[in-house]
């Protein structure tokens, strides 16, 4: 299978990429489950770091990051440094966001994960209703629609459910991005460049030329540079939504073939959540934990 560069991702590369997505998502779980009240994002993003780089990480597409409160939903964000870990300390009920992209032998992973520290309905229906957002990118994908239209066809799933479209507040408006396999380094430990690595930065760069040359974009976003049928290789898709300050998204990675697309691992924590609701709803067993009606709450909109 040909990646955006020209470079040919094999089998054997998929499994390097599940392997590191699944110890990306494993470090999440862990950190989530040792949250307390009144850790900083600085202190969480800094224990990721340490977690992956004790498990054998050697590079990084961008160091993790960590959202608290209302700042997962990137209220006050206007500016790229602003999305770096603040000293925001986390409460009870609070909802977070732990975002990291490690690389490991090469094999590049971008994931997010949704939580909070104790029960909060806003972010459950969030995370309840992602699902579509799975279900819908993957099909117009195998759909061969351009990207543009896909981005806009998750905007009006979106508007439907009643969210707000966070991901447009990233850099470029992207709610994907194209990721690769990374030559062996010249040093040791890459350096790094504000939170991102400057080998993957050096990737992204040199394809995001060949890619303007040959009329399409690394970077998925809902601009005319996006108005292009998927290209192949590996995407890391990241649906962020909102509603009345609280946000919520899963990022994980699209393999995208010349006739073809598929998420590239289903065993992953939002994708067990939904299969156990289902399961839990054919059985009619109601999780009133989990499936709460929403509080009367003022809108909040930036």
């Amino acid at each position: 299978m040909p990646s955006g560069n020209g470079t040919v991702i094999g089998v054997n590369d998929l499994g390097g990429f599940r392997e590191v997505q699944q110890l990306a998502y494993r470090c999440a779980e862990e950190t989530a489950a040792a949250l307390e009240p009144g850790v900083t994002e600085k202190e969480v993003a800094a224990r990721m770091r340490r977690w992956l780089e004790g498990h054998g990480v050697d590079d990084w597409f961008h160091l993790p990051f960590a959202w608290f409160g209302d700042r997962t939903a990137f209220r006050g964000i206007r500016i790229p440094f602003q999305f770096f870990p603040s000293d925001r300390e986390l409460e009870e009920g609070m909802p977070y966001i732990l975002d990291c992209a490690p690389v490991r032998d090469g094999y590049t992973a971008d994931i997010g994960y949704s939580g909070s520290l104790g029960h909060n309905p806003v972010l459950d229906r969030l995370l309840g209703d992602l699902a579509e957002h799975r279900a819908l990118i993957v099909d117009q994908v195998r759909e061969r629609r351009p990207l543009r239209e896909v981005y806009e066809a998750v905007d009006a799933l979106a508007a439907r459910q009643g969210f707000e479209n966070r991901h447009r507040k990233y850099p470029f408006r992207v709610i994907a991005h194209q990721v690769d396999r990374l030559p062996a380094p010249r040093r040791s430990r890459s350096p790094i460049v504000g939170r991102f690595g400057v080998r993957s930065l050096r990737w992204l760069a040199r394809t995001s030329a060949v890619a303007l040359r040959q009329g399409w974009s690394p970077l998925w976003n809902d601009t005319r540079f996006s108005d292009h049928p998927p290209r192949p290789g590996l995407w890391a898709v990241e649906p962020h939504l909102g509603l009345r300050g609280v946000g919520a998204k899963f990022e994980e990675l699209l393999v995208v073939t010349d006739d073809d697309a598929f998420w590239l691992d289903d065993d992953l924590p939002h994708v067990r959540r939904w299969s156990r609701l289902a399961a839990d709803a054919a059985a009619g067993i109601v999780d009133t934990a989990e499936l709460p009606e929403l509080p009367e709450l003022p809108e909040v909109r930036s």
